[in-house]
């Protein structure tokens, strides 16, 4: 059923059209990802859809009683309110409803027979199971312990970072329930394993429709069943997820560029034909003259740009025998430790890629990268051609009231006295055209920064670091705001970087795709560095959850006996037990001893199986009616584990005991 249809919809912002003509329907159950390449309107098109903003001309029609609940990527919250009221404003709906239904019951406990009272009591049923259910008393807790954000619950709004904001703003969307969620970067300021619950809140729990702009592909891939791209002006619908929009993508542009050079082929005969002179021409049908004209008025869309870093690799200092060594690293601020004894040393061609919770260090980790801030504790080395430059996710390097060419250039006023040249190694350009493979054109080069979208200063931001020629590139969220086009090719230059690099990030496919490392911040200081991408490293440790899962499961019954108190000093002291004497192993025994610790290894092995079962989150959500079978037979290899546990003890403890 629709639950939102957008017809001939247009926007425009003075000369510059941003969309025009878009249809779309959003259905009950549909999770929809716009795509499109930053300061094409996606956003602006989210906040029309959400009417945040009003269209130029089309129309938006919304079911009755659907609630629509938008999430910007600045959203603006009551300032003096805290965390907890705020996420708690979601429930106002649910609350109303749970009230007038007892109110109804109570009517109806008391003997009436009103229909129509009856009627609005099985609506307001419907209405809260819609809304989350009947019990919903701890829903604020539980969706901020989820999204990272128990710590700043009593906080006042005026007091939290922007991050913690964007948390706040998300969470009281969630609770709320609504018909249609439109989300605009939701991932954004959330690290991996948030983004990894929202996946599958919004994929398995979340009732409503989704519309969301995301440039995470993992997202995209799990949660989507629809695509939506905006591309010159038009939209384009793709069914399936982000892996079915690329192959039909592909398809589409090797059908459009078949039907072009078809058109040549038309014009090249048309035009020859044209060219051999009114004698030619009159034995022909005007029809073709018409044909030949419609084919040459019937200009190809232009090509979609993309950002261009060919030759910005070409620059980069050269790395000494020294980059980056890190030995016995400590950082603390105040009482708490961020880092502990962290040892890395950085090779040509190392790419590593940092996670872990928001507010563990990672940032930190960074500063004293920069020299912004000192070690509590070990030694840090900078090689003597280790030139380093940061890309922070604040984009605090850009001057707002600069235009993009004088952020770029260093120094304001450069655009309008002679500009400047970029050298990239093999050949030096004019700035003006290395702008340019950023998408800026001549009159985006002359807007003030304050005037760009997210995407666009991040793209500002990454050409003022690149063209500086360093060598050890920091990166603090570098794909926050870019679009999928942009961040694919920021994955290819970064995969030839003839430098080093390395980039907190949250974004799960670039960390795939670009790290050779993965450094963990795995809380209370614990740093660890895991060799290959994010997949290998998820994998690692994911096995050694497993493994310390089954050890702690084999020890079980053994682990939970409680230590024998100390007798106090002044007790008497107990008869000591009389000794029981040993049996020495009889040849059965001994066979079976040789046997035994194999079979214990076999059973312990199974209770891992069974536990890592029980630990799917998919059993609980989707194969439920399985979960009791799965219990018994952890019970059972359990007990199992133990009783060859005890057999062996036994038998170890006789073995030497002569007949």
């Amino acid at each position: 059923m629709s639950l939102l249809s957008a017809r001939g919809v247009a926007k425009a912002y003075g000369p510059r059209t941003l969309f025009e003509s878009v249809t779309l329907t959003v259905r009950d159950g549909d999770r929809v990802g716009l795509l499109g390449i930053n300061g094409t309107g996606k956003s602006t098109l989210l906040r029309v859809l959400a009417a945040q903003e009003i269209a130029d001309a089309g129309v938006v029609e919304v079911r009755r009683g659907a609630k629509i609940l938008y999430l910007p990527q600045e959203p603006v919250l009551p300032e003096d309110s805290t965390a907890r009221v705020v996420i708690a404003s979601g429930l106002t709906e649910w609350e109303a409803a749970t009230r007038e239904y007892e109110e109804l019951t109570k009517l109806l406990s008391e003997g009436s027979e009103d229909v129509q009272v009856l009627t609005r009591q099985s609506e307001l049923s419907e209405v809260i199971e819609h809304l989350g259910g009947w019990d919903r008393t701890h829903v604020v807790e539980e969706m901020a312990a989820a999204l990272g954000i128990t710590d700043c619950l009593d906080r006042k709004v005026s007091e939290q970072s922007g991050g913690e904001k964007r948390r706040v703003a998300l969470a009281r969307l969630l609770v709320a329930s609504p018909t249609l969620a439109i989300l605009d970067e939701p991932t954004n300021h959330l690290d991996a394993d948030t983004i990894d619950w929202l996946e599958k809140y919004l994929a398995e729990t979340f009732k409503g429709s989704v519309v969301m702009v995301t440039h995470d592909r993992w997202v995209l891939d799990a949660v989507c069943n629809r695509i939506f791209e905006l591309d010159r002006g038009t939209l384009t619908e793709f069914d399936g997820n982000y892996t079915d929009y690329v192959g039909k993508k592909s398809e589409l542009l090797a059908q459009e560029e078949r039907v072009e050079k078809n058109r040549q082929n038309f014009l090249r005969r048309e035009t020859a034909w044209l060219r051999r002179g009114p004698k030619a021409r009159s034995t022909k049908q005007k029809a073709r003259i018409q044909r030949a004209e419609a084919a040459i008025a019937d200009k190809p869309r232009e090509d979609v740009k993309k950002v261009d870093f060919t030759g910005i690799d070409g620059n980069v200092a050269r790395l000494g025998k020294t980059i980056l060594d890190l030995e016995g690293i400590s950082i603390s601020l105040g009482d708490r430790e961020l880092v502990s004894k962290l040892t890395l040393h950085l090779v040509a061609g190392d790419r590593i890629g940092i996670v872990g919770r928001n507010g563990v260090g990672k940032t930190t980790l960074l500063r004293l990268l920069t020299g912004d801030l000192s070690a509590t504790e070990g030694t840090m080395t900078i090689g003597a051609n280790t030139k380093v430059a940061l890309f922070d996710q604040a984009r605090t390097a850009l001057e707002d009231d600069w235009t993009v060419y004088d952020n770029v250039a260093g120094h304001y006023g450069a655009l309008d006295t002679g500009g400047g040249q970029v050298d990239l190694g093999t050949q030096k350009v004019d700035l003006r055209v290395y702008l340019e493979g950023f998408l800026f054109d001549g009159h985006k080069q002359r807007q003030k920064v304050s005037s760009l979208s997210g995407g666009e200063r991040a793209r500002v931001a990454l050409a003022k670091v690149l063209r500086e020629g360093k060598n050890l590139v920091l990166l603090d969220e570098p794909t926050n705001d870019l679009d999928v086009a942009t961040l694919s090719a920021l994955e290819e230059l970064l995969e030839e970087w003839p430098g080093c690099a390395i980039a907190v990030s949250h974004d799960r496919a670039f960390l795939d795709n670009v790290a050779t490392a993965i450094l963990a911040f795995e809380g209370d200081g614990v740093v660890t560095l895991y060799q290959g991408s994010y997949s290998t490293y998820r994998t690692l440790k994911e096995e050694a959850r497993l493994r310390a899962l089954a050890s702690s499961s084999a020890r079980g019954k053994k682990d939970s006996i409680p230590a024998p108190s100390v007798a106090p000093v002044s007790a008497p002291k107990p008869k000591a037990a009389p000794a029981v004497a040993l049996k020495a192993l009889t040849y059965a025994e001994r066979l079976e001893l040789e046997t035994l610790l194999d079979k214990v290894s076999a059973a312990e092995d199974t209770l891992a199986e069974v536990v890592a079962a029980l630990a799917d989150p998919d059993l609980y959500s989707k194969r439920a009616a399985e979960a009791p079978a799965l219990q018994e037979r952890e019970k059972k290899a359990r007990a199992e584990a133990e009783r060859l546990m005890r057999r062996w003890e036994d038998l170890e403890a006789r073995k030497d005991v002569k007949k």
